[in-house]
């Protein structure tokens, strides 16, 4: 099967039987999803959520965290991992998105990756599903869902793999995928024990295939 062929099925699929895919964090605003995707680095979504609320109700806009201390800010974070870390980027940050954005989340990658905390995976997740454009952001669920279904060949790092989707993606479809292989890697194709048994695209999963032919 040629990768075109591949994406075709794959894309046809999700968008049939998971018309609606959206991240799972919970926030109000721009200000408050780029907190959680940083919270959320090495963290489960379900923490996070558990933790941003009474964050939000302390210091609901970039002015008001930029005003604090990371000592403070860790009081909040204490169950995310990696909290010292975290609370000096949020702390920095906001200290950035005051003073050079004026409060307010840019939607370029260049800029947005200048802020502490954010990295690429960060800042696409940000264009993606703040300002709806077509940046991949591959977290571990996306790189190793990827890999098994044959989407990306050969990559060695989230980067391969975010160039490689993004040559087969439409772009208006972009946003959602991300969030279709994130869901799925969540939930059915998990990195220890995929459910392949109850995984509806493995006729076109070389994972599967792979895995079939080894045990035949």
């Amino acid at each position: 099967m040629k990768k075109k062929e591949r994406y075709e099925h794959i894309l046809n699929y999700f968008e049939k039987n998971v018309p609606i895919a959206e991240t799972e964090l919970r926030y109000n605003n721009p200000y408050e999803l780029l907190v959680s995707v940083i919270l959320s680095a090495q963290c489960t979504d379900k923490r996070v959520n558990l933790t941003t609320p009474s964050l939000f109700e302390a210091f609901p806009t970039a002015g008001a965290m930029a005003a604090s201390n990371s000592d403070t800010i860790l009081h909040y974070i204490k169950s995310i991992s990696y909290p010292n870390n975290k609370a000096k980027h949020l702390v920095g940050m906001a200290k950035m998105l005051v003073k050079d954005f004026k409060g307010v989340v840019p939607s370029q990658i260049e800029e947005l990756v200048k802020l502490p905390g954010v990295g690429r995976k960060t800042a696409n997740v940000i264009a993606s599903v703040v300002y709806n454009k077509p940046a991949m952001a591959v977290d571990t669920h996306v790189f190793r869902v990827s890999a098994r279904l044959g989407l990306s060949t050969n990559a060695k790092t989230p980067l391969q793999t975010e160039q490689q989707l993004v040559k087969f993606i439409p772009e208006k479809l972009i946003p959602k995928a991300h969030h279709w292989l994130i869901l799925h890697g969540r939930y059915t194709c998990l990195a220890r024990s995929p459910k392949c048994s109850s995984c509806d695209l493995t006729p076109w999963c070389k994972y599967f295939f792979a895995k079939n032919k080894k045990n035949n």
